[in-house]
C-alpha cells in the first residue's frame, strides 16, 4: 500500500477497479483531479490493478492503441490489441475525421455515445477540442431527437434508473453505483425536455422524497442535486420544497435565467441605458419565463435599491391566453400571479408589443414561428436596436430564425437564441447571432458550489454566474453583434463563473470548505477534469 500512496503522490497512476477510492473532480485538494490525498485512498474497499481484457473494456480507463508497449507489458495487453502505437492526438484526429463523414446529425450522436461507452478520455478530449461543431451533436438540438428515439438507439446503460419499482428500496440502489464520491447528480423525471411533452415515467411525490433523503444519507449534505426538464408543475414544487434542507437547484429555471441575465446585461453596451431603462415582453409564462423574469428583477432590484415589487412592473409577460393582467389573478397558476400587473386585457403578442412598447422581446414559449414578421417589425419600429431573444429548442421551436430576426429588422437586431443558427448575410453584412446556452452557466455554476463546499443555493449566485459572464464578452465579439463570449473558450468561461459563485457562497457565509483559496479562478482550473491520458506503471 505504501508504494502505491507514494506513486500517486508522484503523479504516476494505478488502475483501481474496485469500488472508487478517489474522489473525481480534485476538489478534496489542491492537486487537480489526477492527484488523491492518502485519507481518501485508504478505504475499505480493496485495491486492485485492472489488466487485460477487463481493462480494454472498461471506458474510465481504456486507451486503445495508446497504451505503450511498457503499459502492454505490465497489463496483459500483449496480443490483445493490434501491434502498434498511436498518440491520443492522432486518435482524435481519425475520430472526428470518422464522425465527420456521417450527413445525419442522430448519426453523428451514436458514434459520439459509442465512444463515450468505450474509451471516456478520448471521448471527453474530442468534447473539449471540438466543442462548438460537437456541441450541437451531444446537447441542443441533436439531443432532442435521441430522447425521443432512445428506445430504439439504446445499447448501455449510461445512468441510475430509479422508477415506482424501486419504492422502498432507493438507498439500496443508489449502493449499486460503483462511484463513491459523488458530489453532483442530475436528475430527470423526462416530463418536460426541450419542447417536445412529456417523455418521463409516473407519479410520484412520495418516490422524490424517498429519493431525496436516500441522497443525502448515502453521498452527505454537500451533494449538489440539479433538477432538470421537470414540468412546471412539480419544477417549482419542489425548488420550493427542497431548496431550504438540500442543495438543490434548477437549470430551466435558475439556469436558464441567469444565462439570459448574462446576455441582457452584456446587451446594455449594443442596446444603451441601464437595466432599470428597458421595458421587458415575455412570451412564454412557464418555469423558464418566470425565472428569467424574476432574476431580472432581482437584478434591476439590486442595482437600483428598489423592492423588487417595483421592478416587476417592468416586465411583462404574455401566455396562451393574452396578457398577464390584474383581472386574471383569480384564474392565474401561482407562480403566474407576481407579474399580473394593472393593465386592461389584452389578448395577442402583436397588440401587446404594440401596446407595451417592450424594448426587450424574450421568447420562452415552446412554439414556433411565433416571433411573427408583424411582431418583429413592431418591436423594431420602436426601437433604433431591438433585443430579440427566442430561446425555445429544438430549432423547429425556436420563435424565429437569426435570419427572420435580421431581415425583418432591416439588420437592427440584437439577436440571440436557445439552438445555434449559422452566420446570415443581409444586404452585405454577415450578422452573427449568439446563442444563450445553459451550458454555459450550469458546469460552471455546479463546480462553484462543489469547490465552495456550499451547503445551499442562494439567489446571488445566481447573479454572481450572469455577471462572470457578461464580463467575458470581448470587443470583437460585440463588433459581430454577439452578446455571448465563443463558446469553444468554455473551459475559461466556466473557471470565471465557478470562482465568482464560489467567492459569492463565502461572502454569504454558506461556504464550508476552509480556508478559503486565495486565487479561486486557479483554484477552480486545478479542479476541472483534463481529459488527457494518464501513463500507467
Amino acid at each position: 500500500m505504501e508504494s502505491t500512496l507514494k506513486a500517486l503522490r508522484e503523479g504516476e497512476s494505478v488502475l483501481d477497479l474496485s469500488p472508487r477510492s478517489t474522489v473525481s473532480g480534485g476538489v478534496e485538494d489542491v492537486y487537480g483531479e489526477d492527484r488523491a490525498t492518502e485519507d481518501q485512498l485508504v478505504t475499505p474497499w480493496s485495491f486492485s490493478v485492472a489488466s487485460g481484457y477487463t481493462l480494454l473494456r472498461d471506458p474510465q480507463y481504456n486507451k486503445g492503441l495508446a497504451f505503450t508497449e511498457k503499459e502492454r507489458d505490465a497489463h496483459y495487453l500483449r496480443g490483445l490489441l493490434p501491434p502498434t502505437v498511436i498518440s491520443q492526438q492522432l486518435q482524435e484526429k481519425q475520430l472526428m475525421n470518422n464522425i465527420r463523414q456521417y450527413q445525419v446529425p442522430l448519426q453523428k450522436y451514436m458514434a459520439m455515445m459509442e465512444l463515450q461507452e468505450t474509451n471516456e478520455r478520448l471521448f471527453y478530449k474530442l468534447l473539449v477540442d471540438n466543442v462548438e461543431e460537437l456541441l450541437p451533436i451531444v446537447y441542443t438540438p441533436t439531443v432532442g431527437e435521441a430522447c425521443q428515439k432512445y428506445g430504439s438507439i439504446f445499447k448501455r446503460p449510461q445512468g441510475l434508473y430509479i422508477s415506482l419499482k424501486e419504492k422502498g428500496k432507493i438507498l439500496e440502489v443508489l449502493k449499486n453505483w460503483p462511484e463513491r464520491s459523488i458530489q453532483v447528480i442530475v436528475v430527470t423525471d423526462g416530463e418536460r425536455i426541450l419542447g417536445l411533452g412529456d417523455l418521463g415515467c409516473q407519479e410520484y411525490s412520495e418516490l422524490l422524497s424517498e429519493f431525496m433523503a436516500a441522497v443525502k444519507q448515502n453521498y452527505g449534505e454537500k451533494v449538489l442535486v440539479q433538477f432538470e426538464d421537470f414540468a412546471n408543475h412539480n419544477a417549482f414544487e419542489l425548488l420550493a420544497k427542497y431548496g431550504t434542507s438540500h442543495l438543490v437547484f434548477n437549470d430551466d429555471i435558475q439556469g436558464t435565467a441567469s444565462v439570459v441575465l448574462a446576455g441582457v446585461v452584456a446587451a446594455l453596451k449594443l442596446i444603451g441605458g441601464t437595466l432599470a431603462d428597458h421595458t421587458f415582453l415575455f412570451f412564454g409564462v412557464g418555469e423558464a419565463g418566470t425565472g428569467i423574469a424574476e432574476l431580472i428583477a432581482l437584478e434591476m432590484s439590486k442595482q437600483t435599491k428598489k423592492p423588487i415589487e417595483e421592478t416587476r412592473k417592468k416586465i411583462w409577460l404574455v401566455d396562451s391566453k393574452g396578457l398577464i393582467v390584474g383581472s386574471r389573478q383569480n384564474s392565474l397558476q401561482h407562480f403566474k400571479k407576481p407579474w399580473a400587473h394593472d393593465h386592461e386585457p389584452v389578448g395577442t403578442l402583436l397588440e401587446a408589443v404594440k401596446v407595451i412598447k417592450p424594448t426587450v422581446l424574450i421568447g420562452s414559449s415552446g412554439v414556433g414561428k411565433t416571433f411573427t414578421k408583424e411582431v418583429i417589425e413592431a418591436v423594431s419600429s420602436i426601437n433604433e436596436k431591438p433585443l430579440v431573444m427566442a430561446l425555445s429548442n429544438p430549432t423547429s421551436q425556436s420563435e424565429c430564425t437569426a435570419e427572420e430576426a435580421y431581415q425583418w429588422s432591416e439588420g437592427r437586431a440584437i439577436f440571440a437564441s436557445g439552438s445555434p443558427f449559422d452566420p446570415f448575410e443581409y444586404k452585405g453584412k454577415v450578422y452573427y447571432s449568439g446563442q444563450a446556452n445553459n451550458a454555459y452557466i450550469f458546469p460552471g455554476f455546479g463546480l462553484g458550489l462543489v469547490i465552495s463546499g456550499a451547503i445551499r443555493v442562494h439567489d446571488d449566485m445566481l447573479l454572481a454566474a450572469s455577471e462572470a459572464l457578461a464580463k467575458l464578452v470581448a470587443e470583437e465579439d460585440y463588433k459581430k453583434g454577439l452578446i455571448y463570449p465563443p463558446f469553444s473558450n468554455i473551459r475559461t468561461i466556466s473557471a470565471n463563473i465557478a470562482a465568482n459563485v464560489a467567492a459569492k457562497a463565502y461572502e454569504l457565509g454558506l461556504a464550508t470548505r476552509l480556508p478559503r483559496p486565495e486565487n479561486l479562478v486557479k483554484y477552480a482550473e486545478s479542479c476541472m477534469y483534463t481529459p488527457t491520458y494518464r501513463n500507467y506503471r
